[in-house]
């Protein structure tokens, strides 16, 4: 059974399939590694839309190409949820970015 880096059933709210898909596709479409951040890494939260960050060294317009494209192949194979991509290039770091760095789960 596929397990991400630092998976813990009782910290993360994400079957190991569905990591492995967003592992597997952030993998191919950028070569980096993802965190799972938000709400889906707290355990007393309920539902919730999967929040994703990434850190590339890409243009910014090449970092927003493969973000959609990720987002696209992941519609298509996880099915319809609401899945946030946040992709860090270079610049300032934001809070958001911060917040992924210090709570996300890599997958």
């Amino acid at each position: 059974m596929f397990r991400p880096q630092g998976y813990h059933r009782r910290t993360m709210r994400l079957s190991p399939e569905t990591a492995r898909i967003i592992h597997d596709t952030a993998a191919e479409i950028f070569g980096q590694a993802v965190r799972l951040f938000g709400s889906r890494v707290d355990n007393n939260a309920r539902g919730g839309d999967i929040d994703l960050y990434i850190e590339a060294t890409l243009s910014s317009e090449e970092a927003e190409r493969r973000r959609l494209r990720m987002l696209a192949r992941l519609a298509r194979q996880l099915g319809e949820r609401r899945i946030d991509l946040v992709v860090k290039t270079a610049g300032p770091a934001l809070p958001i970015h911060e917040v992924a760095l210090r709570d996300g789960v890599v997958l």
